[in-house]
């Protein structure tokens, strides 16, 4: 069996290819590839919530120690990516290894290695740890006990280092003022402990442990987050709705009338916060899906503006070379400057509490403040399940320009970085990608308003369905 790393990290459906004997393949590939680059290597390992993340653990623990590679090993019975990922960096370890599927259904699970930055690998290390993967499965000689005796497996505490770095670099006193305002949604995920041992007071949604996340994805989009939108509605007294994916590493929010509020508004808002309250500079790095409004938000403040291709790596790879300010994507995953280059979902909420604290400004006022620079523009994406075939066919007429028109609505330039942007106006577009991995074509559009960017979508749908 072949095994492929996706955008980020190896994932598979547990019990069919997502194995014991496949897991410990994977792990001696990274630890081959830790020990082609370093003389004395270390990982730091955790799982999150899903079935099976211990046991899975324990294997990658017990193949990294054979292999004279230290194990730096969580306590906990689950973590998130960011509290891997930090404490990567924090014990100066050359990788992270966390066994997680991130916001997938909960049939699956994964393997996510991060670099010694406490970021994302780069494409080039991923594509070493493939090439290196067996085809046999290794044999396990010891038990865990005995490397822990030998001192090649030892314990620590991520949880803990994590609330520890959140207790130094926020202004908790403010936020705790505004706390009770606060309702948190963990969808069942790793990140369930962190707010209620921060804020006693907030209103907690879904922070049980449930390998099976109540038979729903764990991922914060508008769809899948109707009690916390009902809740928010429901309740005068809250005002901030934060939601977390499985793994902790992506944002969704709701404000007070229990609106879903997506990325491109929280970028946005950050740029506000870090740039026009707190006077920091740097650039401001965004996937190609984020809304292109954002390049007024950084001309009002003076920033530079980047954009990449679709994927967080992308984006990690120009923070660690420094200078970056806000870097995010369309999809939740958003980081910032003083922190490591990494997405982390409960840290963006962070501040964006601090920013409301400081501020003594509702959600809804801030954002009002970005479309007095933006103007105001609702933002979607439709996922279509065509056939590969399908899929290709569109993908080929759109590199040949043979879609001039989606309905009544006329392409006047198309932009080709990652899929294809068609610009309709000044402000409105629709935007078409395959997924690489399933068969999935995504278009996104964008409006002035929630009618015209369903118009936008319906028409161009239908265009694509057209003989």
């Amino acid at each position: 069996m072949k095994i492929k790393f996706g955008t980020d990290g190896w994932r598979a459906i547990i019990a069919r290819e997502f194995t014991v004997d496949q897991v410990a393949r994977v792990a001696q590939g990274t630890a081959s590839w830790l020990l082609t680059h370093h003389s004395h290597p270390s990982v730091v390992l955790g799982s999150d919530c899903r079935f099976g993340g211990r046991m899975f653990a324990e294997v990658v623990a017990k193949v990294m120690a054979q292999n004279g590679v230290k194990v730096l090993w969580d306590q906990n019975d689950f973590v998130s990516t960011p509290m891997v990922s930090l404490g990567t960096f924090q014990k100066g370890a050359q990788a992270g290894i966390i066994l997680t599927a991130s916001h997938n259904p909960p049939a699956y699970n994964g393997f996510k290695i991060k670099a010694h930055y406490g970021g994302p690998a780069i494409p080039s290390m991923i594509s070493e740890v493939e090439a290196l993967i067996p085809e046999e499965i290794p044999t396990l000689t010891h038990t865990v006990d005995h490397w822990i005796s030998k001192g090649m497996v030892q314990k620590l505490d991520l949880m803990q280092a994590y609330l520890d770095q959140i207790r130094s670099n926020f202004d908790l006193d403010a936020i705790a003022g505004i706390s009770h305002g606060l309702a948190f949604d963990a969808m069942y995920g790793a990140g369930q402990r962190v707010i209620p041992a921060l804020f006693p007071k907030a209103h907690l949604l879904h922070c049980q442990h449930n390998p099976g996340f109540n038979g729903q994805a764990p991922e914060p989009i508008a769809r899948n987050l109707h009690e916390l939108s009902t809740t928010m509605a429901g309740q005068s007294h809250l005002k901030i709705g934060l939601a977390v994916d499985g793994d902790a590493d992506r944002i969704g929010l709701v404000d007070s009338s229990g609106n879903f509020m997506d990325s491109h508004h929280i970028l946005m808002l950050l740029v506000a916060y870090l740039a026009g309250v707190q006077k920091r500079k740097g650039r401001v790095v965004v996937s190609f899906s984020v809304s292109p409004r954002i390049a007024k938000v950084c001309e009002h403040f003076g920033l530079e503006l980047q954009v990449t291709p679709i994927g967080f790596k992308y984006i990690c790879e120009i923070m660690c070379h420094g200078g970056v300010l806000v870097g995010g994507e369309e999809s939740g995953g958003i980081a910032i400057d003083g922190y490591i280059p990494e997405r982390d979902g409960i840290w963006i909420g962070l501040t964006l509490m601090e920013y409301m604290a400081k501020s003594g400004k509702t959600l809804e006022e801030l954002i009002q403040e970005v479309y007095a620079i933006s103007g105001t523009f609702w933002y979607d994406r439709w996922d279509l399940h065509i056939e590969d075939a399908h899929k290709a066919e569109v993908m080929s007429k759109l590199a040949n320009g043979t879609y001039t028109h989606f309905g009544p609505y006329t392409v006047q330039r198309t932009e080709s970085t990652d899929g294809y942007k068609c610009w309709l106006n000044e402000n409105d577009w629709v935007m078409f990608r395959a997924s690489g991995t399933e068969p999935v074509l995504r278009i996104y559009a964008e409006s002035n308003t929630r009618v015209e960017t369903e118009a936008i979508l319906k028409a161009a749908q239908s265009t694509l369905y057209e003989a």
